[in-house]
């Protein structure tokens, strides 16, 4: 008996650690996931009158929010410093129906947001105040732009202060966020494929109706050489 229960004891405390373990990797997993699905952030550099657009895929009501920094390149120290309040930047993001949504000018520093209303790619444009770098001399500008989408643009600490909500019920909250993102995704995709297949079927069509052209053309291109070299025959009176 008690070999038996020593033998209990041992499985019990195995199945414990096995069922930590992999909470602990499912946990790991879902933070790496967060992190590369978050870390949206880059910098680019722009001249004068250049215009920089980027495409973000976006389901359908979904909050998108982009932070940016502007930085300006100094010929005396050979690097990028923070820019001057005179200096700004024209934000202008378009739907997948090329609709303007937003279309405003910011200062060197600041922050737009937009909600999505048509699921696809919208197209987000940055372009420099220009009249404002020709008057500071300026022919680089150093742009660090950090887009968020989704569930990632909550302010959690600021949720649990305001709702004044557990770390339970903040974690039970990200989830269900994470979740409703995942089945806007999921319907994103759906959409896809939806349009994906709509393309081909015309596609498809397309091609059978071009090869059944392409047969009538042979067929009416090979009944006039017969008939003009039926009569090259006869007026040769070789027939």
């Amino acid at each position: 008996m008690r070999r038996h229960g020593f033998l209990l004891l041992v499985r019990a405390d195995r199945s414990q650690r096995s069922a930590m373990l992999s909470a602990r990797a499912a946990g790991a997993a879902l933070l790496v996931c967060a992190w590369v699905h978050a870390g949206r952030a880059l910098y680019f550099h722009i001249e004068e009158t250049e215009r920089r657009c980027f495409i973000e895929e976006i389901p359908d009501e979904t909050m998108v929010i982009g932070k940016y920094r502007t930085q300006l390149w100094e010929e005396q120290t050979s690097s990028f410093l923070p820019a001057t309040p005179g200096l700004g930047m024209h934000v202008e993001i378009k739907d997948p129906e090329t609709k303007i949504i937003l279309s405003r000018q910011y200062g060197s520093d600041g922050r737009f947001t937009f909600t999505s209303h048509t699921p696809g790619e919208h197209q987000i444009c940055l372009h420099s105040n220009s009249t404002k770098m020709a008057l500071f001399a300026v022919r680089k500008l150093r742009v660090h732009l950090d887009i968020q989408v989704g569930e990632h643009t909550n302010n959690y600490p600021e949720i649990a202060a305001k709702d004044k909500l557990t770390e339970l019920q903040l974690r039970v909250r990200q989830l269900l966020d994470q979740v409703e993102q995942i089945q806007k995704e999921q319907n994103y995709q759906r959409y896809r494929e939806e349009r994906f297949r709509v393309t081909s079927e015309s596609t498809n069509q397309r091609v059978l109706w071009w090869s059944i052209a392409q047969t009538l053309i042979l067929l009416a291109t090979g009944a006039w050489q017969m008939k003009h070299l039926k009569g090259f025959f006869e007026a040769k009176k070789l027939v």
